[in-house]
C-alpha cells in the first residue's frame, strides 16, 4: 500500500511519510478499544509528535488535500498500527528472535506468491546489479530493524513504542543532512525538536493513586 501510494502520488515523499506515520494516533485509539489505557500525558505526547511530524514532512504552504494515493497510505498506517499491536500482544509470550524469523518467512512466501499472482516479470540481472541496497534493506532494515522492534516492544506500552518509531522520519532528515549534505530548513529543525520533546514527555511517569489501607493484596 505504501509503495503503490507513493508511486501514484504527485505530491512530495514527505507528505507520504506524514500520512504513513499517523499510526502514532491510530495505535492508542485501537488500544483504547481493546482495553489498553493511555495516560493524559501520553495522549499529549502523541499530539506533540504528530505536530512535529507535520512540520518535518509537509512543506510550508502545501495543501493537505487527500487523493486515492493518500487513502492507500492511510490504510498502510492502519496496517503498521496492527503490526505494532500484534507484537505487543505476542512478544511477552514467545522468543523475540523466533517470532521475527517466522515473520520474515511468512512475508517472503506471500511476496513470492504475489509475484506469481500478478505475473510480474522478475529480471534477476537487475536484482544482481542492485545487490547492495537489496542486501541492506533485507539484512539491516528488515532483519535487524524488525527484530529489535519485537525485542524492544516486550513490556513497553505500544503507544510509546509507536512514538519512538515515528522518529524514523526525523532521523532520515538528519542523516540526509549529515551524509548527503542536504540543508535542513528551520521548519524541519523545529519539527525534529518537537518530536524529541514528545519522546521526553511520554516518559514522564503517571501518578499512581495511593492504595487504601484496607485494600487486600493479591
Amino acid at each position: 500500500m505504501q509503495q503503490t501510494g507513493i508511486k501514484l502520488s504527485d505530491e512530495s515523499v514527505g507528505k507520504a511519510g506524514f500520512i504513513t506515520a499517523t499510526y502514532i494516533v491510530i495505535v492508542p485509539i485501537i488500544g483504547v478499544i481493546l482495553g489498553k489505557k493511555s495516560t493524559p500525558t501520553l495522549w499529549a505526547a502523541v499530539a506533540a509528535a504528530l505536530c512535529g511530524l507535520y512540520l518535518l514532512c509537509v512543506p510550508q504552504g502545501a495543501a493537505l488535500a487527500f487523493s486515492f494515493s493518500d487513502v492507500l497510505l492511510f490504510l498502510c498506517a492502519f496496517v503498521f498500527a496492527g503490526h505494532i499491536l500484534i507484537i505487543d500482544r505476542f512478544s511477552p509470550k514467545v522468543d523475540g528472535v523466533k517470532m521475527a524469523c517466522i515473520q520474515f518467512f511468512v512475508c517472503g512466501v506471500l511476496s513470492w506468491a504475489g509475484v506469481f499472482v500478478t505475473r510480474e516479470n522478475v529480471d534477476f540481472s537487475l536484482v544482481a546489479a542492485a545487490w547492495l541496497p537489496i542486501a541492506y534493506a533485507g539484512i539491516m532494515s528488515c532483519g535487524v530493524g524488525y527484530t529489535l522492534q519485537i525485542v524492544g516492544q516486550k513490556g513497553l506500552n505500544p503507544t510509546f513504542a509507536s512514538i519512538i518509531m515515528s522518529l524514523e522520519s526525523c532521523i532520515s532528515v538528519i542523516a540526509a543532512w549529515l551524509i548527503q549534505h542536504k540543508a535542513m530548513t528551520g521548519r524541519q529543525i523545529i519539527g525534529c525538536a518537537v518530536m524529541f520533546a514528545a519522546i521526553l514527555l511520554a516518559q514522564i511517569p503517571a501518578k499512581i493513586p495511593a492504595k487504601r489501607k484496607d485494600e487486600v493484596k493479591l
